[in-house]
């Protein structure tokens, strides 16, 4: 039987040097294609729980299994292969303010050997799906932070991950480029069958769009069902209730495997 887990933690405990424990005891499982918000008060452990997925910080104790791999013994360059099948996006940008916009997305797949004339493609056709064709030559620098932060997403979005980590993507924006901006996520999760954990303290972003909860309080981990309702013993089903997201993915994704095929 095939196992469609995606994340499993099981008695996972994660600390910074000597200090007290950040979470505790954490288990759970995620299964591919699930979509979640990450919620939790300021300093309460949800960087550090994307930065465990993301192989970025080793538990201190317990274990974390990506895709059915422990990982707790996994090489640098396991590690690294590993990364190739993720993505993450931060709530400051992280853009290379030496690059253009181009190579700023274009960067994972030059890290990947990708050739050069499949990476023109991609990245001319994953910018214009964000609104940015334009400005593929700009200095990210110069572009505001609605525009920053869809050049940070297409640099995710562009190697087609299994699982995206977004940490407050939409902390600096207004509601319009947030909705946008959860346009992209769920069109991604839809299209792709992306695993997606999106943090965030905005409670409107969670009211209105309604999936399930990951609440990190008191150095645990709790669920939340998209209704509100606790669930802490299961998974909860992918709930969708916001607006109908448009079919920009879809055609996206044809262009992306006519590319590759090319």
């Amino acid at each position: 039987m095939e196992d469609n887990t995606a994340i499993s933690f099981a008695n996972v405990g994660a600390k910074y040097d000597n200090a007290r424990e950040v979470l505790s005891d954490v288990s759970f499982n995620i299964s591919n294609g699930a979509f979640y918000f990450l919620s939790g008060a300021s300093g309460a452990g949800k960087t550090t729980l994307l930065r465990l997925i993301y192989q970025l910080h080793k538990p201190c104790r317990g274990q974390i299994k990506l895709f059915g791999q422990a990982t707790n013994n996994m090489t640098r360059d396991d590690i690294t292969k590993l990364r190739h099948k993720m993505a993450i996006v931060f709530q400051e940008y992280s853009l290379l303010s030496h690059m253009s916009v181009f190579d700023n997305v274009a960067l994972p797949l030059r890290v990947r050997g990708l050739p050069e004339s499949k990476i023109k493609k991609l990245v001319t056709k994953t910018l214009e799906w964000v609104g940015l064709g334009k400005y593929a030559d700009a200095n990210p620098k110069t572009l505001s932070g609605g525009q920053q932060q869809r050049v940070s997403v297409a640099r995710a979005i562009i190697i087609q991950p299994s699982i995206l980590l977004a940490d407050e993507p939409t902390g600096n924006l207004d509601d319009e480029n947030a909705s946008r901006l959860m346009e992209l996520f769920i069109q991604m999760n839809k299209t792709f069958g992306t695993t997606i954990i999106l943090a965030t303290h905005s409670t409107k972003l969670m009211d209105t769009y309604k999936f399930p909860v990951i609440h990190v309080e008191n150095h645990k981990v709790s669920f939340l069902g998209g209704s509100g309702i606790k669930n802490e013993t299961q998974e909860t089903k992918k709930i969708w209730k916001g607006p109908k997201p448009q079919n920009y993915f879809t055609e996206l994704s044809k262009q992306f495997d006519d590319i590759e095929k090319a």
